[in-house]
Formats: C-alpha cells, sequence, structure tokens
C-alpha cells in the first residue's frame, strides 16, 4: 500500500477547515444538477459554521461562511449564494503602501505624540485655553527629555525645541513661565527595602503562644 505525504496533497486553501471540507467542495462544484449544487452547499456551509460554534454570535457570521466557501472553492463554485459572490482579483490586490512612521524632528525622545499634540495647539483660537494647552505640551516635553538620559534641563532649552518644532508658532521664550521641577516630572521607584516595607505594612504581626 503506497501512502501518501500532505506534501502530494492538494494545497489547502484554508487550513482551519479541513481536507475533507475542501474535498467536498471539489465534489460540490462537479456536480450537474444547479439544485443539487445548491443543496449541497448550504449544507458544507453549515458544516462549516458546526467547526467554528465560538463565532455564532459574530456579526455577519453567515456572510463570512459563504465568502470562505467560493475561496475555498478557488471561485469555481456556481451556486445561489444569499450574499454578493466575492470577486477573485478583489480580494487578491495588494494593499496600497502604507508610509513609513517619521520623527517628529531631530527631537527623536520627544517622540511622535508632541508633534500631533503641537498641531493641535495651533488649531485653537488665541486665549487661556490655548497657552494652558501649550503650558501643559511644554511640562510633557521636559519630562520626555528628563526621562530620556538627563537629571535636569532648563526651561529656555525647552521652549527653545518648542518653537522650532513648532516652525516658530509657539513660543516661549520671551514669556516668563515656569515649567515643573525635575523632581516632579520623575518619579522615581522605590528601592526593594521601600518596597518590602510598604509590602510589608500590610500584614498583621504574628503573636506567638506561650
Amino acid at each position: 500500500m503506497d501512502l501518501e505525504y500532505n506534501s502530494e496533497r492538494e494545497h489547502l486553501i484554508i487550513p482551519e477547515y479541513g481536507r475533507h471540507i475542501q474535498k467536498l467542495l471539489n465534489y460540490c462544484i462537479a456536480l450537474e444538477d444547479d439544485k443539487e449544487r445548491n443543496k449541497m452547499a448550504n449544507a458544507i456551509v453549515d458544516v462549516m459554521g458546526n467547526l467554528q460554534p465560538h463565532l455564532r454570535d459574530v456579526p455577519d457570521f453567515q456572510h463570512k461562511l459563504w465568502d470562505q466557501l467560493f475561496i475555498i472553492s478557488d471561485f469555481k463554485l456556481d451556486v445561489d449564494s444569499p450574499y454578493p459572490t466575492p470577486i477573485k482579483e478583489t480580494l487578491q490586490a495588494k494593499p496600497e503602501k502604507l508610509p513609513y512612521p517619521k520623527s517628529a524632528s531631530k527631537y527623536r525622545f520627544y517622540g511622535n505624540n508632541i508633534q500631533i499634540m503641537i498641531d493641535t495647539a495651533l488649531t485653537w483660537d488665541e486665549g487661556e485655553m490655548k497657552d494652558a494647552l501649550v503650558f501643559a505640551i511644554a511640562n510633557h516635553m521636559k519630562k520626555c527629555y528628563l526621562n530620556w538620559n538627563k537629571d535636569t534641563v532648563d526651561d529656555v532649552v525647552i521652549f527653545r525645541h518648542l518653537k522650532e518644532i513648532s516652525d516658530g508658532k509657539l513660543d516661549l521664550t520671551e514669556g516668563k513661565e515656569v515649567l515643573s521641577e525635575s523632581k516632579n516630572l520623575l518619579r522615581k521607584k522605590p528601592s526593594k527595602y521601600n518596597q518590602k516595607k510598604i509590602h510589608n505594612q500590610g500584614k498583621k504581626p504574628i503573636r506567638r503562644k506561650r
């Protein structure tokens, strides 16, 4: 008896459904009677649904099964589907390339979100709300700078970077604003001794019986 290896068998288009579903579909495609072919296609869809009971509550579950039915048949199945028949060329079309994310500026330690925050601030009308937002952005920049690899930084440096990243539209260099102190922005982790002390504070002392 000759052994049949998987490498010699027909390629499984959707392996999750196994080889038997694919063989059933191949048999269904070969049926000449339209009524019998439609009847068998509906039966195959029911079996496919039973193989994935955890997806029964997912919206459009039946639609997904019918789409997969045509995909497994390599779009050769000619039956009446309750849903629009998927188009092979549409499914196989390559998606458009996404642009590679670029850093907001040469100051990568601020992160890309800083640029988003600055762009948002530029859309706001002049006033106290915008001033508060710009000040919050500057404080966040200082925190990012300190987390990068520094223990301290002058506010002037942060203001200069803010002005540069915003193309000169957000300028705090001439003002009298004072950002939060470095020690308040950097939260140091407690030492192992303090962590153990805090952990033991919640425990009740054990009284030994005499």
